[in-house]
């Protein structure tokens, strides 16, 4: 079972809720290696099976400069936990602090895959849609797109076991010579790509349709996505809701629940930053208990397949 270093300290409710949803998933048999401080940490532990710690003397608060923080606190949580990943002695890591903190740690310290221009973040749709970038790279070109498109297949095979996966570029109409010069640019490359089925052009409505298994565009054009998304599912569960609630269908609301539970964030538990010597899953700043629990089973499932690997064997493809 791979070992996967959790940023005790990283997160709005850290590190209680960071060491209770640890304790959750290593009673699964994932390895857990907790970074923080020690006597914090413990005193969560209490009454649950010991864990490996290892201490942290510093913290990078939302408000730091991520990349100013990584170089300058060598002793924060974040660093410590990516040097144990760099240093082999972790699979993975998760942290649910500072997100620009965690891509300056995963890219500074442990290292991007060879051939890497820009890790990105690949967020998983209810469905097993992949989508990225979801926000960590806001202008891109074309040839980022490229690589964007094979790492998240090597994701989204892993997920879905669809090899090869199918690939969508987000775009404003179906037609080849839609979007900006962007979009018109990357359909081109993509549809060249050997190891993948580009399927074209989809827009922002065929997410679920189950056309696609990977969606790839620009970081603010993914964020903006997610977002939106996120907002639409919890105003319709909202208005139907009330609409079953004033029809007295209460059996019918028990079921939009089950269905309200499936589209929770905290279902999923985090974010991959794909492009990186190593999984890393980013877990929302507010993850609870449950969150934090889903982000650890995530990575260590991902490290257990090799991703970091199968991204790298991708890459090096398109240069052959």
């Amino acid at each position: 079972m791979p070992r996967i270093a959790v940023d005790a300290m990283g997160g709005d409710h850290a590190p209680e809720q960071v060491v209770l949803g640890a304790a959750d998933a290593a009673a699964t048999g994932v390895e857990i290696v907790l970074v923080g401080d020690v006597a914090q940490i413990e005193t969560v532990l209490s009454g649950h099976p010991p864990m490996q710690v290892v201490p942290a003397s510093q913290v990078v608060a939302m408000s730091d400069d991520p990349a100013s923080a990584i170089r300058e606190k060598k002793d924060a949580s974040i660093s410590i936990t990516a040097r144990l990943v760099r240093e082999g002695r972790a699979d993975g890591l998760v942290s649910a602090g500072s997100t620009g903190a965690t891509l300056a740690a995963a890219a500074f310290i442990i290292g991007r895959i060879e051939g890497v221009s820009r890790p990105a973040i690949a967020s998983m749709f209810p469905h097993g849609e992949v989508v990225l970038d979801s926000g960590a790279n806001l202008n891109c070109r074309p040839e980022h797109l490229v690589q964007f498109a094979v790492m998240g297949a090597a994701l989204a095979e892993i997920r879905n076991g669809r090899s090869p996966a199918r690939v969508g570029l987000i775009n404003i109409g179906e037609e080849p010579g839609k979007g900006r010069e962007l979009e018109r640019e990357a359909f081109e490359a993509l549809s060249t790509v050997a190891g993948i089925d580009f399927v074209g052009n989809l827009e922002g409505r065929d997410i679920a349709s189950g056309l696609a298994d990977v969606l790839v565009t620009d970081g603010f054009t993914g964020n903006v996505l997610l977002k939106t998304a996120e907002g639409a599912a919890r105003m319709s569960y909202e208005l139907m809701s009330k609409a079953l609630v004033d029809g007295n269908q209460g059996h019918m609301h028990d079921v939009l629940e089950d269905a309200r539970t499936q589209l929770d964030p905290e279902a999923t538990g985090g974010a991959h930053l794909l492009g990186t010597k190593g999984v890393v899953v980013i877990a929302h700043g507010s993850s609870s208990r449950r969150a934090v629990a889903n982000a650890i089973l995530l990575a260590a499932e991902e490290a257990e397949h090799h991703l970091a690997e199968r991204i790298a064997s991708g890459l090096a493809a398109l240069d052959s």
